[in-house]
């Protein structure tokens, strides 16, 4: 199955949820144009709190439509847009990419990843409990984030469903992902 986007959001709003749109722009260094997330220094909330000078590099959030099957199957009920992502895919091991691994989509548009979701109190707002299905610990007791990546944008356009995915994986040696 090849990788593509199955649906994209965007609010201008702070809010949890993001609503679906036909398509979204992505700006390079910016994020989602229109997007209360875009932006050079950090938007989110509790990151301008701490230092709001601080580089963005949670510009774009990326998050896996098979992880709403997965927490389907524990009862939940979660739909693209409803965790706050700008970017639903299908086809693509988000969570095991690498950092700085270049996801380029659609006809022009070029997204770095900078690291993964760390998500917060609101989604158990969102759904009691669903906290705990996208953060766990694995075998070893380290700490599981599953809710998506972030990322900046490289190279702006436009995004719409349907759009296919590739990936590019840095030179060098690989690092995996940490929170951001």
């Amino acid at each position: 199955m090849s990788a593509t986007v199955t649906a994209v959001s965007s609010n201008g709003a702070y809010s949890f949820t993001k609503p679906n749109r036909e398509r979204i722009t992505l700006l390079a260094g910016l994020g989602v144009e229109g997007d209360v997330h875009a932006g050079v220094t950090v938007k989110h909330r509790s990151r301008v709190a701490q230092d709001p000078t601080r580089p963005n590099l949670r510009q774009v959030h990326l998050i896996h439509e098979e992880l709403f099957e997965e927490v389907g199957a524990s009862g939940f009920q979660v739909a693209a847009g409803e965790l706050g992502e700008n970017i639903t895919t299908r086809g693509i091991d988000l969570l095991g990419l690498p950092t700085g691994a270049l996801l380029r989509i659609g006809d022009k548009a070029v997204v770095e990843v900078t690291g993964l979701r760390n998500p917060c109190r609101q989604i158990d707002d969102f759904q009691r409990g669903l906290l705990k299905q996208v953060v766990g610990r694995d075998a070893d007791g380290r700490v599981r984030y599953r809710a998506g990546v972030m990322g900046v944008v490289k190279v702006g356009g436009v995004v719409r469903a349907g759009d296919a995915i590739s990936v590019e994986l840095p030179d060098g040696p690989h690092r995996a992902l940490e929170r951001v």
